[in-house]
């Protein structure tokens, strides 16, 4: 398998319970590297744009406005099949479903406060890099 990208958020829910350093080493331990990171506060328009796959869906506006409620860590990773991997070190959307030792099993609260967001696939991460950092932010 090549080294590969792929895009993380650590949402509002982990970073107000604190959880950023606790996720980051989870992110570490599964062998992948944070090759760039940024504590922001979205936008309602970053929200939108990032989340436009899902403007149609009921739950649209409730995931925009709670984006939107406090700062979120967006990273990029890199590694052996990272888009995979992470997606496996995060867990299933339901915290209740996740795995033991997920990020998600940590440290999610609910479905909607699921702490983190990966990329669901190479082309996915590529677009969603862009939206947060340029090449040069990126330092390997």
């Amino acid at each position: 398998m090549a080294t590969q990208r792929t895009f993380s958020i650590i949402k509002p829910d982990a970073t107000a319970g604190n959880h950023t350093g606790a996720i980051n080493s989870l992110i570490e331990k599964a062998g992948l590297r944070i090759v760039a990171q940024r504590r922001v506060r979205m936008t309602r328009e970053q929200a939108e744009r990032f989340y436009a796959v899902h403007a149609e869906r009921p739950f649209y506006e409730e995931l925009v406005s709670f984006m939107i409620s406090g700062p979120v860590v967006v990273q990029v990773l890199e590694g052996e099949d990272a888009v995979a991997r992470y997606r496996e070190v995060m867990g299933a959307t339901n915290p209740d479903e996740a795995a033991p030792g997920t990020i998600r099993k940590l440290f999610a609260r609910s479905v909607g406060e699921n702490s983190v967001h990966g990329s669901d696939a190479p082309e996915t991460a590529a677009e969603e890099i862009v939206q947060f950092f340029s090449e040069a932010d990126i330092v390997g």
